[in-house]
């Protein structure tokens, strides 16, 4: 991540590329639907590599044959969540575990302030380095 040229998050699947239209999420769906997967749509404002755990909006969709549903609870969470990332995960159950099989970010804020590196001086010659979001300099709720 700290590589990406363009300074856009990279989480996920097709990080590389540009942003999926909504004919090409609701495709991704239908694919993850047709291989018995279940969907979740998630967001958050502090999209640290480190956060796995995004905000969950609404329920997990275990029961769902047809995209549309999942597209459905999308537009909620954008309309809820303009500025904020949002991602759709794909839960594989088959084996009796939920793995997350899909995930890929379908909304990002108009501004993506990126991330810096940290260095720090340790015990005798050590360095460290730690990853800063700058969306973390302003407070919940007004980071975008």
């Amino acid at each position: 991540m700290m590589t990406n040229p363009t300074g856009r998050l990279t989480q996920g699947q097709f990080s590389f590329l540009p942003d999926l239209t909504d004919a090409e999420i609701t495709a991704q769906i239908q694919y993850g639907l047709d291989k018995g997967y279940a969907w979740s749509v998630e967001y958050t404002d502090d999209p640290h590599p480190r956060n796995t755990y995004w905000e969950m909006f609404g329920m997990p969709m275990f029961d769902l044959q047809d995209a549309a549903g999942v597209m459905m609870e999308l537009d909620n969470c954008r309309r809820t969540f303009p500025g904020h990332y949002i991602r759709l995960m794909a839960f594989d159950s088959t084996r009796g575990v939920e793995s997350i099989a899909m995930s890929f970010i379908v909304n990002r804020p108009q501004d993506e302030p990126g991330f810096g590196l940290v260095r720090q001086e340790a015990d005798g010659r050590q360095i460290r380095y730690t990853v800063h979001s700058y969306a973390t300099d302003k407070p919940e709720a007004r980071r975008y």
